[in-house]
């Protein structure tokens, strides 16, 4: 029995259930990546196999095969090939679905020719009654020189015998199925001559794939007298291909039986309705419909609550504490911040909750299929759906999803539109707003207004993204060819586990990753706002108390008077009404300018810079809610409330268009290795929210 961890690598095509198995392994006891979203990169859990023996378990993104088309079957082709990195495994766990073993098969035969410990996991075995099919474990086991574990990772069958079969890797053997150099013995024969000591497959998939092992490349292979041409290389892969089909499909004639006659399958006649050209379409928008509205009134009881427990909070840290900055900066920085994070985790948990579901259901990858022929239309295809959806959480691991886009001139129109896709940031300035300027009313008695309006916003982002594709499908001129592949899995319902820790993982990812930032720019602004570098901020109260008008103020307006007073002195004052006349049009305050510029670190950052301004704004003593300040708030030169329909919806607009998040510029230029279109994105995301802001704003007022 090893002593050391023993690193375990999954590794399967889409849809086999492979996330699933790596949660039923790891638990809670997982590294995650900082972004919400799906699996684009290693992702890392450690598993109790016995007793005191542990294992590191590599969750790899979804690959067809090591014919790498694409750059998350890149990284899969790297890891295996260079054993001096990190993260390369002692073992390989195949994962594959029992209805699908054909097709699965390739990926694990090219795996079993890299000589690496390798176990079949065929999962979904509970389905095999189901489905009228039967195997046999035994002879299937001796063809392919492997151990074979029978599994279901949703209702955690056969995971003990998986363990075993890992802790004992070492006996398993390392023989491939097959001897793939038959295709060309001449050409294999120089190549094992010239590199003796390296792994003939390993070579292959250097030369076929262009992929790094080491000191070795393609190029300097390639400088061999035997080098073949690229249309060569491609028809010898071809023929790899078709030798390993011809020993799965022989293999399977005598292992794997299928009685239809015993099948009771009801997938065929749901895909039928749910997959219709006209009711499919109907279908999906009714399920985002009831999504929203339900988003919207689940989610405003525990709101309310967290709202006016935080303004509680902080009236009784400033009741019960000395006086003094300290006291201060907790009631006026802290609180308010913390509270502009924790006041929108019941809307974001929901919203994930929702998701969760539909990808767990497997009706997701049936909104990918529905969609594929109208994407076409824009320069999109129907792998474009998943980043636009999915750039609901967030628009980074959403534009790192786009990876699995084979197609250069696709793949980079969809990063350069999913940022238009309403992410969860935005969600907390969606609801603050909407519940400032839109009705808390019922249309025929069941409608949530306020309902409609968030989905209103969601779709506007959508065919924004939609629309900005059409543009640049008629700009953008690669030539490229593209290729639509998608496996239907099978309808299932949602494991409760798999979506518990998928919404638990993202919802921490907001709180921990949005909070960090809301918290220490509260702080920063709380100093910024409570201090000044004139002599109007440090005579505030001998300057207002020196007006004739004031003399007949009660104690709490005179107070709250010199607050105002001295914000709009402080540093944070002399920024905001510095940038004032540039969105004065657009119906915004100074206030709202520092929150919109404060928000370029996160858009959410928004809602908790305007809760710090606003304590800071008023009289220390005062009680209440972030959103009852913000309606309070009085233009000081029009007298009317700066929050009306006119500039609510305005500031909504904006924050539809624009190019909000730093974040999202840095990884769309890491994956296009340019500032070139990340600069352009900023630009003209920006540029389109105000001129429609001011548009809307002219317009309504």
């Amino acid at each position: 029995m090893p002593n050391s961890t023993i690193k375990v690598a999954l590794i399967g095509n889409p849809n086999t259930g492979k996330t699933s198995l790596f949660n039923q392994l790891t638990g809670l006891n997982q590294q995650v990546g900082n972004y919400p979203g799906i699996t684009v990169d290693r992702k890392i859990g450690q598993c109790n196999l016995y007793q005191n023996q542990k294992a590191t378990i590599l969750d790899l993104p979804g690959t067809y095969s090591l014919n790498a088309n694409s750059l998350d079957e890149n990284l899969v082709v790297e890891l295996l090939l260079n054993k001096n990195d990190k993260d390369f495994p002692d073992v390989i766990v195949v994962v594959t679905e029992v209805e699908n073993l054909k097709r699965n098969l390739l990926l694990f035969t090219q795996i079993k020719d890299l000589e690496i410990p390798t176990i079949l996991a065929i999962n979904m075995v509970d389905q095999m009654e189901l489905k009228g099919i039967s195997l046999d474990i035994p002879k299937l086991e001796e063809g392919l020189k492997t151990k074979i574990a029978l599994i279901s990772s949703r209702k955690s069958i056969g995971i003990e015998n998986l363990k075993q079969l890992i802790l004992s890797y070492e006996e398993i053997s390392t023989e491939p199925c097959l001897n793939a150099s038959e295709i060309d013995p001449e050409y294999f024969g120089n190549l094992r001559r010239i590199y003796p000591n390296q792994q003939l497959y390993k070579l292959w998939l250097v030369i076929s794939q262009n992929v790094n092992f080491g000191d070795l490349t393609k190029n300097i292979i390639q400088h061999q007298s035997f080098a073949k041409t690229d249309s060569e290389l491609k028809k010898l892969q071809h023929q790899e291909t078709v030798k390993r089909y011809q020993f799965i499909n022989a293999l399977l004639k005598e292992t794997k039986k299928v009685d239809s006659s015993k099948a009771k399958d009801i997938q065929s006649q749901l895909d039928r309705i749910l997959t219709h050209k006209i009711g499919g379409y109907a279908i999906f928008f009714g399920v985002l419909f009831l999504i929203f509205q339900s988003v919207f009134d689940w989610s405003s009881i525990p709101m309310d609550f967290i709202d006016e427990s935080f303004a509680s909070l902080s009236s009784w840290v400033s009741e019960n504490l000395p006086a003094g900055k300290l006291n201060d900066l907790i009631s006026q920085g802290i609180v308010p911040g913390i509270g502009g994070v924790v006041i929108f985790i019941p809307q974001i948990a929901f919203l994930f909750l929702f998701i969760s579901l539909l990808e767990e259901s497997g009706y997701m990858s049936r909104v990918v299929f529905l969609m594929d022929k109208s994407m076409r239309r824009f320069g999109l295809n129907g792998k474009s759906v998943v980043p636009l959806i999915s750039g609901t959480a967030c628009a980074i691991p959403a534009i790192m999803a786009t990876r699995n886009i084979e197609n250069w001139r696709e793949r980079l129109i969809t990063i350069l539109v999913t940022p238009f896709t309403t992410c969860s940031a935005r969600i907390p300035v969606y609801t603050i707003l909407i519940a400032l300027v839109i009705p808390e009313k019922k249309l025929f008695g069941f409608l949530n207004l306020q309902g409609l309006t968030l989905m209103l916003l969601y779709l506007i982002g959508f065919f924004a993204a939609i629309l900005s594709a059409m543009i640049l499908n008629k700009i953008l001129k690669f030539s490229t060819k593209s290729y639509f592949v998608i496996e239907m899995p099978n309808y299932k319902i949602p494991f409760y586990k798999n979506v518990g820790l998928n919404v638990i993982e993202k919802t921490k990812a907001f709180v921990f990753g949005a909070g960090k930032i809301i918290i220490s720019l509260s702080i920063i602004l709380w100093f910024l706002a409570s201090y000044g570098p004139n002599e109007n901020f440090d005579n505030a109260e001998k300057i207002i108390s020196s007006q004739p008008e004031t003399k007949t103020l009660s104690e709490d307006e005179m107070q709250n008077k010199i607050a105002s007073f001295k914000l709009e002195n402080s540093y944070i004052g002399i920024i905001g009404k510095s940038i004032e006349p540039v969105i004065r049009p657009l119906g915004y305050d100074w206030k709202i300018g520092i929150g919109i510029v404060a928000s370029f670190a996160a858009r959410e950052v928004f809602v908790g810079t305007l809760a710090t301004i606003y304590s800071v704004g008023s009289h220390q003593d005062e009680e209440g809610t972030i959103k009852q300040r913000m309606k309070d708030e009085i233009h000081p030169v029009t007298g009317k409330p700066i929050y009306t329909f006119a500039s609510g919806i305005s500031l909504l607009l904006f924050y539809a268009f624009a190019m909000q998040c730093m974040s999202t510029l840095a990884i769309v230029k890491k994956e296009t290795n340019s500032w070139k279109w990340p600069m352009i994105q900023l630009f003209f995301m920006s540029g389109l929210a105000y001129l429609l802001s001011l548009t809307v704003f002219q317009f309504l007022k």
